[in-house]
């Protein structure tokens, strides 16, 4: 089954962890410096926050499957949506995951991922993996093909 995920930008990581404990009712299933996450089961979703450089708000959402065929479905959707997607395999906010990046037409990243493991770092490079990776973003803006939202510069939203 999948799970929706939601990442924010937030300017006081323990005001935040303080306002959400509250809210989902729920601590946090991991916490590091800078970052938190919770995974909640009602309602299904993976809320991620972190004192991120490009400031507070939505910093992407996604989806987050439970196996490698559920994410080659969605693979396979994507490839058929008129966008161009980025797969890479990367150590992002401590977790390994296998993942594809987009942004929709107006400009909103998107991330479908699978987790292979944990990481102690919030942001590497995975040894051996030749492809280019990213953390919470690709190195370059995925947008739709030949479309708006293909070029890089055309809202702030497109800032990777």
């Amino acid at each position: 089954m999948k799970r929706f995920h939601v990442h924010v930008g937030v300017d006081d990581l323990a005001a935040s962890i303080r306002f959400y404990n509250r809210l989902f009712a729920s601590q946090p299933a991991v916490v590091r410096e800078g970052y938190a996450k919770w995974m909640l089961e009602d309602p299904r979703v993976n809320f991620a926050i972190s004192k991120r450089s490009d400031g507070a708000g939505i910093g992407h959402l996604g989806i987050q499957v439970e196996n490698p065929s559920e994410l080659a479905d969605v693979y396979s959707r994507l490839r058929h949506a008129d966008v161009l997607v980025q797969e890479d395999r990367t150590s992002c906010c401590y977790s390994i995951s296998e993942k594809s990046w987009i942004a929709d037409p107006q400009g909103i990243r998107w991330e479908t991922f699978y987790t292979t493991g944990e990481s102690e770092d919030h942001c590497s490079v995975v040894p051996g993996d030749g492809r280019a990776s990213g953390c919470c973003g690709p190195a370059e803006p995925a947008g739709r093909a030949g479309g708006a939202g293909s070029d890089p510069g055309a809202s702030g939203r497109d800032r990777w």
